[in-house]
């Protein structure tokens, strides 16, 4: 068994497209193979004493994709929330979706109300889905709500700015495919995180690669600049 499991992981879910063009198929079933294996990470990381896991699903940036192809990740997205809500909550998962939901369609809108209020008393691991998500967007959200709370410049300080971001300090990224950065994810909460990077497809990710990074993640000393 592994231990000093992270509290806080989060993956950067990458190369569902590039899988599919390798295997001769449209990039919607890459999407689709890639929502199969989120679910089953969801269980992985709940086994393993994960206690938040966020998954960067769709940034600010891919508002700039195909217009076909942003209405179908919104569709699949409404789909992959309402059709495991009962089993989630069954689990004792807090679902939580950061990001800018007001960008969001209004069907997916409404879907991820339902889940965040059924959801928001469950006790077991917090499920953040960071959807229409990006880092310094979010910074950008947490500055306005210092503003709106008239904190003055003096009282200000690093734990204020956490206080009023969307998600708490990652420990541990593992970002998928081919590239080695963090794209805008959770910039703020990545300051100290441990990065892992799989040269998987997340399609082809699986329960033994996950164990690989735990285990990576176990062997490392955080200093946090000590």
């Amino acid at each position: 068994m592994i231990k000093n499991i992270p509290y806080h992981l989060g993956i950067i879910i990458d190369g569902n497209r590039r899988w599919a063009r390798e295997k001769g198929l449209p990039a919607f079933e890459g999407h689709r193979k890639g929502l199969a294996k989120v679910k089953e990470l969801i269980k992985w990381s709940k086994e393993r004493g994960v206690k938040i896991l966020t998954l960067f699903v769709f940034s600010t940036e891919n508002w700039k994709r195909a217009k076909r192809e942003v209405n179908f990740l919104m569709k699949l997205a409404e789909s992959a929330i309402a059709d495991n809500l009962k089993e989630l909550h069954k689990e004792g998962i807090k679902v939580r979706i950061i990001g800018q939901k007001e960008r969001l369609p209004k069907f997916l809108q409404e879907t991820i109300w339902k889940a965040e209020e059924l959801t928001k008393n469950n006790k077991g691991m917090v499920l953040n889905f960071a959807l229409s998500y990006g880092g310094r967007a979010e910074i950008a959200e947490a500055i306005k709500k210092i503003i709106e709370k008239k904190i003055l410049p003096e009282k200000i300080t690093e734990d204020v700015i956490s206080q009023n971001l969307w998600t708490s300090d990652l420990d541990l990224i593992i970002r998928t495919g081919e590239e080695q950065r963090i794209s805008n994810f959770l910039i703020w909460q990545a300051a100290y995180s441990e990065l892992y990077f799989c040269k998987k497809y997340w399609p082809a990710f699986t329960e033994t690669d996950l164990d690989q990074a735990l285990a990576d993640y176990a062997q490392r000393q955080r200093r946090f600049g000590k």
